[in-house]
């Protein structure tokens, strides 16, 4: 490693001096309201020399030819520019372009509205990018009913989206886990505060603070190599050329909670000291009151060979969604060859919830023992033998807690970026801090349980599940079984840092090299308190002697069936003087928190070299090697059930990687390409996943440990992709990809297991490296004004996979955990010069999770369906009325085992309503 950053310093070096006496020329492409044009082609006609405009819309072309030249502009769905230009030896001149939207169809320049141009933004980035990728622009995020970046990012080809409480949260792409993508911001990586894996959780970035979202497919060997799926940048919004002042006000209404939702938005940029300091300030609130009705259950089969049920909860969940976010970005030009860029980034959400648990267990034992009696095909009478279980999960009644379970996420992110052209040499720089954190204090549960109760059981309907007590009444006989309080921290705190170095060697070939630093450090620090009344009875020995409430509730979305039933009242609990010696008996319980308590320290460096050649007049192609060496140091603890006695357990990785690359463009005209990628990429295992610890629920019976012996995962991709653009804003393309992994890394779940150390008949879970997995598909696109203001959008993704090397069931043909099959969108618009109107529907079809001990075993993510409308009308140019209807089908997040009937998990949020208002003030003169 030592040896290779000393090559490329020599090179650093060596390119320096070298010295041209060519010129350069660069600029700003900007439209109508002085906004950025990214993707626009900047070319040098007469030169041969070209090239596009980057997110911000800045162009440089070096190592020009003094002399004097025709230049053209280009942007699908814009007017061309072309202009007259000297090139002095040694000089840069500076020229900037302001675009007039419009494009000729049928001899008729036809003028676009505000809702066509986002999309325009987003094809011109696709076409001229480099590399295979998928691009929605902040325009066309805004024209869908679209909250979150996650909810944006599940409408692009091959891309999947796990939801958590209705909204997008972890991404799949092209059937990859979220572990094996990446998600940037500004191109740098975004630390994760999940606990034990390295999911980045895209609820908590608002679409109002994002400019563009770039979906990188084929990676090049300029960027980061861990991305097997494909990499996604978010780039926040930059200072327009002038002033401008843009925000949203809007309400709406969640039919579940029946509550209101707040939304507001503001955005304010301008330029200073002779346009050469340039401020954007952006600023996002929305409040959402929600919630879910929740039903889960766990499959098994008794002694009797029946498929039965040994667990089985009614949930009710209560939340309150409040999300903030802030971005200031500047930028500023020391002269025409050197431009200095800071920015900031602080998302800030907390939820606070409260959720009503009715669990009926031990069903196991009532049925292996024949005490369940069917009064009907899959209706069973349990007269005695299961625990029922009532728990309230809440917090300290206070000013931040508010008596619920406050989760606090927050994401830090600052930024010092340069670039400087140095006669023919083009350097960049870059320096990162960013931290990521999730707090949740005096975090508390009030458990309420009795063994040996009467219950009714119904899997008649295995696609609806129940168990319930066969009284009622004896809800509030429920005996007290636990009182807790809990405060979890995660903290990731990265800083990167990167340089890169652009050189032409001749006409028609250019250089890159550059090296790259990730540090990254992570904790988990977590405590756990129980508490024992020193006087039950003046307590309450059983929940009808505590206030309660009923969450009962004869709409409840799964069913009228599914009755929770009454609890301890959120109230109660948070008033609890836990820490009254005289009232309550505190145990720290050290097997509840510190098995899954750590520190991780990872270092990464890389370096990597590319060379851009323009093959001849049609065919381009990018070569490079990267070289990326990782150094994992992590440290957990393993705690003695029997001696109550906690040691510490060390370990580390070092290892490096080789990954080269290429990348080859065919242009049939200026609007038809075919793109071929092979790259190879690294996915690392999650720094909790190696740490060798045990963790064990006894209540549960439920064992997971850690593996320090797992390592990477690396895949070969290859990809092959053709793409056609048409003027009047659209594109239709197709394409096949194959992914050769190896050492793919799952999570292994075994029932009945028997451990030395816990005990028998466990579930047992711990995370190994599998053989190889073989990914292979195919993505085709269509997108287009098909007729008078109608527009229509369509993309359908075929994922097929295979995998070998899983323990226990190497014999069986299983598909790599998070492959959809089946992924499609459609998108119907109407567009007016004022009024726009869209349906979207999104579909993906179910999935294998998670991995059993066999067949049976297997949990899927079953097949979702989205509706979506949308619509706005511009009273004048600056105002404009929208609203939005998210989730018509009530589609829930479903999970089943083994097959398709048997239901593990069905949680339903209902449908929610927005509308508000859009302004939009500039003067760009």
């Amino acid at each position: 490693m030592k040896k290779l950053l000393l090559t490329l310093t020599m090179i650093f070096s060596v390119s320096a001096l070298a010295y041209a006496q060519g010129g350069a020329l660069t600029g700003r492409v900007i439209d109508e309201l002085g906004l950025p044009m990214p993707g626009a082609s900047v070319v040098l006609t007469n030169a041969q020399k070209g090239i596009p405009t980057d997110a911000n819309g800045y162009y440089t072309i070096i190592d020009i030819p003094a002399g004097e030249y025709t230049l053209t502009v280009t942007f699908i769905g814009y007017k061309k520019i072309e202009q007259t230009v000297t090139i002095n030896a040694g000089a840069t001149t500076e020229l900037n372009f302001k675009m007039e939207a419009g494009y000729a169809e049928g001899g008729e320049v036809i003028v676009m509205g505000d809702r066509l141009k986002g999309q325009t933004k987003a094809l011109n980035q696709q076409k001229t990018n480099a590399n295979i990728t998928n691009v929605v622009a902040a325009d066309q995020i805004g024209r869908f009913p679209d909250a979150n970046i996650g909810d944006a990012l599940k409408r692009i080809p091959g891309i999947t989206i796990q939801n958590d409480q209705g909204e997008a949260r972890n991404i799949i792409v092209r059937g990859l886990a979220p572990q094996l993508n990446s998600v940037t911001l500004n191109g740098e990586r975004i630390p994760s505060a999940e606990g034990d894996n390295r999911n980045i959780q895209l609820d908590l970035i608002p679409s109002d603070l994002i400019q563009t979202i770039q979906v990188n497919k084929a990676v090049l060997p300029d960027m980061d190599a861990d991305a097997i799926g494909g990499s996604v940048n978010l780039v926040t919004r930059s200072a327009p050329s002038g002033k401008r002042v843009s925000g949203t006000l809007a309400s709406g209404f969640n039919f579940l909670s029946e509550k209101p939702i707040w939304t507001g938005s503001v955005i304010a940029s301008n330029r200073f000291a002779n346009d050469k300091l340039g401020a954007v300030f952006s600023a996002s609130y929305n409040n959402h009151d929600f919630g879910s009705d929740n039903v889960e259950a766990v499959w098994y089969k008794d002694d009797f060979d029946r498929v039965v049920i040994e667990e089985f909860d009614i949930r009710e969940y209560q939340v309150q969604r409040v999300r903030r976010s802030f971005n200031l970005a500047l930028d500023y030009e020391i002269n025409p060859n050197h431009k200095l860029y800071l920015s900031g980034v602080y998302n800030w959400r907390d939820d606070w919830e409260n959720r009503f648990r009715m669990r009926v267990s031990q069903l196991d034992d009532a049925f292996d023992d024949g005490i369940a009696v069917e009064t009907s095909p899959g209706v069973y009478n349990i007269p005695q033998g299961a625990r029922v279980e009532f728990q309230t999960k809440g917090g300290l009644d206070s000013d931040r807690v508010k008596k619920r379970r406050l989760e606090d996420q927050r994401n830090r992110n600052i930024s010092l970026k340069g670039e400087h052209l140095f006669n023919t040499l083009k350097l960049t720089w870059s320096a990162t801090y960013a931290k990521a954190s999730e707090d949740r204090p005096n975090e508390r549960y009030l458990s309420y349980r009795e063994s040996d109760q009467s219950v009714n059981v119904n899997l008649s309907d295995p696609e609806f599940p129940l168990a319930i007590l066969s009284n009622s009444a004896d809800n509030l006989g429920i005996g007290l079984n636990e009182i807790s309080e809990n405060h979890d921290y995660t903290e990731d705190e990265d800083f990167n840092a990167r340089i890169d170095f652009q050189k032409p060697v001749s006409n028609s070939t250019l250089i890159k090299f550059g090296a790259r630093l990730r540090n990254k450090n992570k904790l988990r620090d977590n405590v756990f308190y129980s508490y024992e009344p020193l006087d039950e009875d003046a307590f309450g020995a059983t929940l009808g002697d505590i206030p309660t409430n009923d969450y009962s509730n004869p709409d409840y979305l799964a069913g009228s069936q599914y009755r929770v039933g009454r609890f301890g009242s959120p109230a109660f609990l948070g008033n609890l003087d836990l820490k009254n010696g005289a009232l309550f008996d505190e145990s720290d319980e050290l097997g509840e928190y510190v098995p899954g308590n750590y520190t991780a320290t990872e270092n990464i460096y890389a370096a990597y070299a590319m060379a851009d050649v323009q093959l001849n007049e049609n065919l381009s192609g990018i070569i490079g090697l990267r070289y990326e060496g990782t150094s994992i140091d992590y440290s957990g603890f393993i705690l003695d059930v029997d001696n109550d006695d906690i040691s510490e357990a060390s370990d580390s990785q070092n290892y490096g990687n080789f990954m080269p690359g290429v990348h080859l463009n065919y242009n049939f005209s200026d609007n038809s390409i075919l793109r071929f990628a092979w790259t190879n990429t690294i996915a690392r295992p999650n720094y909790f996943d190696l740490v060798p610890y045990a963790e064990f629920s006894p209540d549960d019976e439920e064992l997971v440990r850690g593996n320090p012996d797992l390592e990477p995962t690396t895949s070969m991709n290859f990809d092959l992709m053709y793409e056609n653009y048409f003027e009047n804003i659209g594109i239709v393309s197709g394409g096949v990809f194959y992914k050769d992994i190896d050492k793919f890394i799952y999570e292994r779940v075994i029932e009945g297991y028997v451990d030395p150390s816990f005990g028998n008949d466990l579930e047992f879970t711990t995370f190994e490296n599998g053989g190889t997995a073989e990914i292979y598909g195919l993505e085709v696109s269509f997108q287009r004004q098909i007729w008078k203001g109608l527009g229509l959008y369509l993309n359908y993704t075929l994922t097929q996979s295979s995998t070998t090397g899983i323990q226990g069931r190497e014999n069986e043909d299983l598909e790599l955990p998070g492959t959809a099959n089946n992924m499609f969108n459609a998108s119907l618009s109407y567009e007016t010069d004022k009024l726009v109107l869209r349906a979207s529907l999104n579909y993906a079809s179910d999935y294998i999770d998670e991995l059993g001990g066999e067949a049976f075993e297997d949990r899927f993510y079953d097949k979702q369906t989205f509706l979506d409308v949308n619509g706005s009308y511009a009273f004048t140019p600056q105002w404009r009325f929208f609203f939005e209807v998210n989730n018509l089908t009530n589609q829930p997040l479903r999970y089943y085992q083994g097959e398709s009937s048997r239901t593990m998990q069905m949680e339903y949020y209902n449908v929610r309503f927005n509308a508000g208002l859009k302004f939009d003030l500039f003067n760009n003169q």
